[in-house]
């Protein structure tokens, strides 16, 4: 199966080709094509085609579908597992889609009908080689006649020839890299389910350590390069500093030496014109007690821009200081060409969980709006000492609820209002950052602290598009809760004075949402002026429920993790599905649509067989511009599904 098995594998349009891989990584994807993850290495999730218009847009079709695992391949292994959670993106290069498969080998296909060119074989021949689960892309690179596919299979980054599938022998050993060397002297299970960042000749790997919420110690998740060619490691970048290294004054008590994690899970970003590339970095152990790791805790939900050539850190900024809340920057920085009071910007947008969007110049590392440190709650609990303040941009305003308020309660009726307020008495409230609490077993104790947004609500890895022709920046994001819970640690079973409890979510009256809507909403936000353009739900949510179906109220926003695609014409955006991890309560949905850019005004919608899992991406094939997005359920095998017009 890793010979050719379908059409031909044709190697031209290299004028197209090699415009959509130099263009700006601001510019979106060009020349048809679809080369990285996001469209481009600026992560904007844009591309200029423009066939598919709000004028016919109503004409849309399923053209083609294809199993998240080839049939072909399939047939030859009994019983093969294939989870649903299908979360792969296709990347367009000249001729063919390539993209990771539901258990993590690569795969190539025919743009105009889905039919398989070649599937990637296991790197081992034994029966565990089959388990695995899709990574969310795949990198391409190419140098003349040498190119190659990229991707990260735990616990390898592999290289893979375009034409056949198979392993490129000389890089590292066989053609794959083992990822678990030099993370530390203890054995770690790597893990990582995000694509290779690609710039000129090297290739960075972020990674997903387990963040341990039970022990203090762990692996940090050091960012790293490798030579493209070779697979040899270039260069490592310590996301904890070391002794004698810039940050290790913010670990207290030499907790540096045993604290892991500070992942970059999500996909990078790269300016290959300035060789730099953005690092959206991720909590420490562990993300909701931090006694044992006094102090800001830098590199932790940082955005860290380094050197692609030798890793050297160029500048950075802290979003949260020493973390309890899991506020990971969980999506790719965004890359933008943007205009402020007459003055030409190279700009990166960083959204978080929190709601907020970072607006920096990428070059130097300046806040294009001011960004202040405002005081926040402190801890309760016994050994832990919060940050006093906090950051917050002053523009653009958050795009999500922040903190929880008698004001933020649902009031559909009068009663439901009530009961929310009955309910959240149970918990600890307060604003923005009020640290997680203890769990008390007493029936007047409160069960922990009603975090919002809660580290599943907010921006997401699914991240944000940017139209580069408007400088409009589309984010969707979720209003979810849960209730950040501490409990005393055990023993025997902990090194740490206080645990993360159950984490439960949080629901409202009747099985309601405890908040306003939406739940699922998208932003238009103009980086030019940084004021938010639109705000509109995103879906139906629980407009039908009993309690309030009498009240003909509109859409109310669905919860779920859903990545957007914005083209020259309109933006497209689905609403996920409940599969995804922790989707909140009722989250989720399988309708897609195309939304106006302008306004934010639905013009067409489909309802798939099951939720989007993937982020969507769009490519011009033979004169026929088409939209290929991942779907899967609890229910529903998971697949590709490709939309065009007649």
């Amino acid at each position: 199966m890793s010979k050719r098995t379908g059409a031909s594998h044709i190697l031209g349009v290299v004028v197209w080709l090699a415009l959509a891989i130099t263009a700006g990584g601001q510019q979106g994807a060009r020349g048809g094509q679809w080369p990285n993850h996001s469209g481009d290495k600026g992560s904007t999730k844009y591309s200029p085609l423009d066939q598919i218009t709000k004028n016919n847009v109503r004409n849309l079709r399923i053209v083609w579908r294809r199993p998240a695992v080839a049939d072909e391949f399939r047939k030859q292994r009994q019983n093969l597992t294939v989870p649903s959670l299908f979360r792969s993106t296709p990347l367009m290069i000249n001729a063919a889609l390539y993209a990771s498969n539901g258990i993590g080998l690569i795969e190539a296909f025919d743009p105009s009908t889905g039919k398989t060119i070649w599937v990637q074989e296991p790197p081992e021949s034994s029966p565990e080689a089959l388990n695995g689960t899709s990574t969310r892309s795949i990198g391409y690179w190419r140098n003349g006649s040498d190119e190659r596919i990229l991707a990260v299979r735990p616990p390898y980054l592999v290289a893979i020839n375009t034409k056949t599938g198979e392993l490129i022998r000389g890089f590292g050993n066989g053609g794959k890299v083992d990822l678990r060397a030099d993370l530390g002297p203890q054995p770690v299970q790597f893990n990582g389910t995000s694509a290779p960042l690609i710039v000129k000749d090297v290739v960075i790997v972020g990674s997903s350590i387990g963040d341990n919420p039970n022990f203090k110690e762990g692996i940090p998740g050091d960012i790293r390069g490798y030579d493209v060619r070779t697979g040899k490691l270039r260069w490592k970048f310590r996301v904890i500093p070391r002794e004698g290294e810039f940050g290790v004054d913010t670990w207290e008590n030499r907790s540096w030496e045993y604290t892991g994690a500070v992942n970059a899970w999500t996909n990078l970003t790269a300016d290959e014109e300035l060789g730099y590339v953005y690092l959206p970095l991720t909590s420490p152990t562990s993300d909701m007690y931090g006694g044992h790791r006094l102090g800001n805790n830098l590199f932790s939900d940082s955005l860290v821009c380094i050197k692609a050539e030798t890793g050297e850190r160029v500048w950075h900024f802290q979003t949260v200081h020493h973390d309890l809340w899991d506020y990971d920057l969980p999506a790719a920085p965004v890359l933008g060409d943007i205009t402020v009071n007459g003055r030409r910007i190279k700009a990166v947008a960083q959204v978080t969980k929190e709601g907020f969007v970072f607006v920096f110049d990428r070059v130097t590392g300046q806040p294009v709006w001011p960004i202040v440190e405002r005081p926040v709650p402190g801890s309760t609990t016994p050994g832990e000492r919060t940050s006093t303040t906090q950051p917050f941009p002053t523009k653009p305003l958050p795009f999500e609820r922040q903190g929880v308020s008698v004001d933020d309660l649902i009031d559909f009726t009068p009663e439901l209002r009530a009961e929310a307020i009955q309910i959240t008495k149970r918990y600890v409230t307060g604003p923005l950052y009020t640290p997680p609490s203890i769990k008390g077993d007493g029936p007047n104790d409160t069960k922990g602290t009603l975090q919002l947004p809660g580290s599943v609500g907010g921006a997401d890895w699914n991240g944000a598009a940017f139209d580069p022709d408007t400088a409009i920046l589309y984010v969707p994001s979720v209003t979810g809760t849960f209730a950040a819970d501490l409990i005393p640690g055990d023993p025997s079973r902990t090194n740490l004075r206080y645990k993360n409890g159950t984490r439960e979510f949080v629901t409202g009256p009747r099985g309601l949402p405890l908040f306003k809507p939406p739940y699922g909403r998208i932003t238009a936000i103009n980086l030019n002026t940084g004021d938010q353009v639109w705000m509109k739900p995103n879906g139906d949510g629980p407009r039908d429920h009993a309690a309030i179906k009498h009240l003909n109220l509109p859409p109310l926003g669905q919860p779920g993790r859903a990545s957007p695609l914005v083209t020259k014409t309109l933006l497209f955006i689905g609403e996920g599905d409940p599969v995804n991890i922790r989707t909140p309560p009722g989250g989720g949905g399988r309708k897609f649509r195309a939304y106006d850019k302008a306004s934010g005004a639905v013009v067409w919608e489909t309802e798939f067989e099951a939720g989007t899992t993937g982020a969507p991406m769009t490519y011009m094939y033979k004169g026929k511009q088409y939209i290929v997005v991942a779907i899967g359920s609890a229910s529903r095998a998971p697949e590709f599904v490709a939309l065009a017009l007649p």
